[in-house]
């Protein structure tokens, strides 16, 4: 039989030391890895879905902490994209919620009308399964008139609205005629007649790539949704719901606005708890994304004025 030597046997011995040692070492290694991962998953803020009052999933976002929480409700054919420059800004000490309205981003599209009760009630959702109760609800464009509905619907909630170039004149005397001067474009050539539509709202010192995207995603739009809901929005004006619903809406209404067009501050005091507007010089419709700084500011300062009034 042949026995080992002493140097065979103290080599073995040191390998497998070493070997063990190595063996220790990757598993610390990756026990140390997985928990990292399981940490930055842990810390990762999904998109998440609540049905609205119909069933429509509605998907939305929440980003930061600190009351009273924002709620960003975009306009007319666009999605919760449209205010990524707001997002790092307001999240440092506000929950900010994003959230995109059934038919639009990634929320459900099956409804076969589009009005702003519906659209209020995704928002009213949304902002219930946040569980926050104090809201300042932001909107923009169509989303102005959308967030009156969902502040009707949640006056326990909501402590004031801001509108976002929009609200300029809450009794506006649209007439159907006007209105269907207004939709026949979009039925004709829905591609064509949004790009127009939209174009018309920017400002030529407009970034040119902004610009682009803003009108090739507007107007790749789903012209049925897009349809429904400029003639559902629109038609509040004929009807004068569109100042009827601030009857019942007794919260401080702020707007930040473009110099676009003007402002009826003794029209919508007829109607409002109270209205005050900030009006940025040469800033588009789109303002909150081509003019973003100077935007953020300013909605900071509505926000400020907001809380010095609200119903106590």
């Amino acid at each position: 039989m042949k026995y080992p030597n002493n140097d065979d046997s103290i080599i073995k011995k040191q390998s497998i030391k070493l070997s063990t040692r190595k063996t220790s070492s990757l598993t610390v290694l990756f026990a140390i890895l997985f928990f990292f991962v399981g940490l930055v998953q842990a810390q990762t803020e999904w998109p998440k879905v609540v049905p609205s009052k119909d069933g429509t999933p509605i998907s939305y976002e929440i980003y930061g902490t600190g009351e009273p929480t924002l709620v960003f409700v975009h306009g007319w054919s666009c999605d919760a994209r449209y205010w990524r420059a707001q997002l790092p800004y307001f999240s440092k000490k506000h929950r900010v919620v994003m959230i995109d309205l059934a038919g639009h981003g990634h929320s459900g599209s099956a409804r076969s009308q589009y009005t702003m009760k519906a659209f209020g009630e995704d928002v009213q959702s949304v902002t219930e399964a946040t569980g926050s109760r104090s809201v300042i609800l932001i909107g923009h464009s169509m989303g102005g008139s959308v967030i009156a509905e969902a502040a009707r619907l949640m006056p326990t909630r909501v402590i004031g609205l801001i509108g976002i170039d929009t609200l300029e004149n809450i009794e506006y005397p649209m007439t159907r005629e006007v209105l269907n001067q207004m939709i026949d474009p979009l039925e004709k050539d829905f591609e064509k007649g949004s790009r127009q539509f939209a174009g018309e709202m920017i400002s030529s010192q407009t970034d040119p790539q902004l610009r682009e995207w803003i009108l090739s995603d507007m107007s790749a739009a789903p012209p049925a949704i897009a349809l429904s809901a400029m003639n559902e929005m629109m038609s509040q004006y004929i009807t004068g719901g569109s100042a009827k619903i601030f009857d019942e809406i007794r919260i401080p209404v702020v707007t930040v606005n473009g110099d676009q067009w003007p402002i009826n501050y003794e029209a919508n005091r007829r109607h409002m708890f109270s209205f005050d507007a900030i009006v940025l010089k040469e800033a588009d419709h789109f303002l909150m994304m081509d003019c973003a700084e100077e935007f953020n500011v300013a909605l900071d300062k509505a926000i400020t004025m907001v809380l010095q009034k609200k119903v106590k």
